[in-house]
């Protein structure tokens, strides 16, 4: 029974390690997006002097 009950914490706290994972990829994600423009203005002005 201890074995179950331990196992259960295990695979929970699994599965809030995933959300957690989840919800960074998003948030990166996003900010991705939001600054893909300037970041890619900023490597082009970058190549063009080199």
């Amino acid at each position: 029974m201890l074995d179950r009950m331990f196992g259960r914490e295990r695979g929970q706290g699994l599965v809030e390690y995933a959300l957690i994972i989840a919800l960074v990829a998003v948030v990166v994600i996003g900010t991705l997006i939001l600054l893909g423009p300037q970041i890619k203005s900023i490597f082009q002005n970058i190549t063009n002097n080199l």
